[in-house]
């Protein structure tokens, strides 16, 4: 019966998309109204398709077509809302910044952007539909940043806390694979909803026990962020795992599902996919100096490249670093250590001061170097390779724990944004 299901669903939504690209005007009919804006038929049936697609792609079976209309439209209503508070609040993002993102985008994958276009057109999307797709995501976490993450403060004592309760930085550290199932309850909900709610849970806990598809099931059902990628939480360490989850998730192992783990969102439920354990962070540390001159009314970028190479020349021909470093650089901070930056790691400089330093040789002068400071003349003093773990495993620790506040406190951000709208939905037909 549910393999007949599944087939009828693939036909149904196939057919619908079909009859949206022969007729799209039939189609164009309100599904939603949210605050001043409406979403359309034509909008739900294009991200219901495209979500299709990718579940097929990942072999993840699908839910009915109802069911999974109904999840595709909630996430467009949230979409929606969050979009028209960045308009309010005056977020823009400039075709610059769009082209510098889908440049990085390119890259990444090891293409031209001419060449990424041409992929995706092979791949039927539209390049000018992508474009969109990034633009909003930017205007997104533009948003989300000013209105979660610009809140959320990271302490000292909370990762010397870490430290303490999970164990020396050096030793191996778990990760975890995680799914996700989220029964959500809105804010204030009578004691009836919340019973409902949490029965609606067991019964989903009690299924997945008896063998349904955790997948599946996380997207039919659940109101996660991640429901509609089958829950996935992907590998987490266990300072990225939200504090709710982590009593839990230590003492379960591999394909277990958890019980019912209660939060101001609803009801959670977790699966543990797979484990493994982490590694040492080895990294080269460079002890360099250098001269700084910068660039005015007086000094232009020939004239400095002037100066730096007159002092270059007597460096070498013996005339001391430091010395000169302390009367002519502009660098006032590090010039009253003779020019000294002392031991930097990668990402500590800035891109074209470190590219340049990375290619020199011990006690070799680089030749002028222009960065967004000015131009400078650079010397390296020594290299080591360092167990950098115990820095580094600060540093993410510090970066995990606001991700997970900021993860923690988007949920529920959003479950006010969209219990407070005014949302009207007309999904009563398919």
């Amino acid at each position: 019966m549910k393999k007949k299901l599944y087939i009828i669903s693939i036909i149904f939504l196939w057919a619908l998309f079909a009859s949206f690209t022969v007729n799209a005007e039939m189609l164009d009919r309100i599904v939603a109204i949210v605050e001043d804006g409406v979403i359309l038929d034509s909008e739900l049936t294009q991200e219901t398709y495209r979500i299709v697609k990718n579940l097929q792609a990942k072999k993840v079976m699908i839910p009915p077509a109802f069911i999974l209309r109904k999840q595709v439209l909630e996430r467009l209503i949230v979409d929606k809302l969050q979009r028209q508070l960045a308009e309010r609040s005056g977020i823009r993002v400039s075709d610059e910044m769009l082209r510098r993102s889908i440049n990085d985008i390119a890259t990444r994958n090891g293409l031209s952007v001419d060449e990424f276009r041409k992929e995706l057109q092979s791949q039927g999307v539209s390049f000018k539909a992508f474009e969109e797709n990034i633009r909003n995501e930017i205007i997104v976490n533009q948003l989300r940043a000013r209105e979660v993450g610009s809140r959320i403060k990271v302490t000292d004592r909370e990762v010397n806390h870490y430290l303490e309760t999970q164990g020396e930085v050096s030793k191996e550290e778990v990760q975890y694979h995680l799914e996700h199932i989220l029964i959500s309850i809105p804010e204030a909900a009578s004691a009836s909803v919340i019973q409902k709610a949490k029965e609606k849970a067991e019964k989903v806990i009690n299924d997945l026990r008896q063998g349904a598809d955790f997948k599946q099931t996380a997207i039919a059902v659940s109101k996660g962020g991640n429901a509609l990628k089958g829950g996935d939480l992907g590998w987490r360490k266990l300072s990225q795992i939200p504090t709710l989850f982590v009593d839990v998730v230590t003492k379960m192992n591999e394909g277990e599902v958890s019980e019912l783990i209660r939060s101001p969102s609803g009801f959670h439920i977790v699966k543990v996919l797979e484990l493994k354990g982490v590694s040492k962070h080895i990294v080269t540390k460079t002890k360099v100096r250098h001269i700084l001159i910068k660039t005015n009314e007086l000094i232009d970028d020939n004239e400095a490249k002037k100066r730096l190479l007159s002092l270059r020349e007597r460096i070498i021909d013996g005339d001391d670093f430091a010395t000169l470093a302390r009367a002519n650089s502009d660098d006032k901070g590090s010039a009253i250590s003779g020019g000294d930056l002392n031991w930097v790691g990668p990402g500590d400089l800035v891109p074209p001061f470190e590219a340049a330093m990375n290619k020199l040789a011990i006690n070799e002068i680089s030749e002028p170097v222009q960065t967004q400071f000015g131009w400078h003349i650079i010397q390296v003093l020594e290299r080591q390779d360092k167990d950098n773990s115990v820095d580094f495993k600060k540093n993410q620790i510090r970066k995990q724990i606001r991700n997970r506040k900021i993860e923690e406190e988007t949920e529920l951000w959003l479950r006010r944004l969209r219990d407070e709208a005014f949302v009207d939905i007309n999904l009563d037909r398919l």
